[in-house]
């Protein structure tokens, strides 16, 4: 590896689903990998209602937000930066139409003080079944 750039594997953060780390750092900017909301050492997803055949019923996009920044936290901690160092944040929906208003707000509760760019796109569906993904860049340093 480039002794420039090192990765970043939180403790804390729920498991990667694939072969990436939670994050890499390249000089003083922090990319993080897509983040969800499983919690660690759990395939459970905050919000989502499953039946027993694994088909989601119903799903809380606030509870999963809540549960993506929580991880999104914790890989900034442990790489040694914080949420005030974001700077540019790439939003992954599964239905913009049920969801962007109410995602919009508790975004606005996390983010509204530290106003970093953003994308928002919809997506047709994610690796696990989640409905919010996020992608962010941070300082570092």
């Amino acid at each position: 590896m480039n002794p420039t750039q090192r990765k970043i594997v939180s403790e804390r953060a729920a498991e990667p689903v694939g072969a990436y780390p939670h994050a890499r750092q390249v000089g003083n900017l922090l990319f993080l990998s897509g983040i969800g909301p499983r919690k660690r050492g759990s395939t459970a997803i905050p919000g989502v209602k499953m039946d027993e055949a694994g088909a989601v019923l119903d799903y809380d996009i606030v509870e999963e937000a809540q549960s993506v920044f929580r991880n999104i936290r914790f890989i900034l901690e442990d790489a040694g930066s914080a949420w005030e160092n974001i700077v540019d944040v790439t939003v992954f929906l599964t239905s913009i139409e049920r969801d962007f208003k109410r995602f919009n707000e508790i975004y606005r509760e996390h983010f509204g003080s530290i106003e970093p760019c953003r994308t928002t796109v919809e997506v047709n569906r994610l690796p696990t079944p989640i409905h919010v993904e996020l992608k962010v860049i941070a300082t570092i340093g």
